[in-house]
């Protein structure tokens, strides 16, 4: 099993826009097609700011590319991108993988 944790940091002003059109258009596409979301935030007042992080599991690097393939061909996404990218200022991308010990 792996992690894709992802961290976006949003232009100034822009939380609620993002998070508007990633709720009517990006959700719903990334849960047809990643499937299992571990997680996702906003940052509050303390640390960075303008952020959001989400994260999927997958059960390992192949199928995290099938899945993200698949999602990329829908034209649906493309219209998503169009509307979110101009509103990430920067985006971060990190794969996790469990602890020996962990089996959640």
């Amino acid at each position: 099993m792996i992690v894709d944790h992802r961290t976006y940091t949003l232009l100034p002003g822009k939380m609620a826009l993002f998070l508007d059109i990633y709720q009517r258009v990006g959700w719903p596409l990334q849960q047809q097609y990643l499937g299992d979301c571990v997680g996702w935030y906003v940052s509050m007042d303390i640390g960075p700011l303008n952020q959001v992080v989400h994260l999927w599991r997958y059960a390992d690097l192949a199928d995290r590319a099938r899945r993200r393939a698949a999602m990329a061909a829908d034209p649906a996404w493309a219209g998503y991108l169009e509307q979110a990218a101009p509103l990430i200022q920067h985006q971060e991308n990190k794969i996790l993988s469990a602890a020996p010990f962990y089996t959640g």
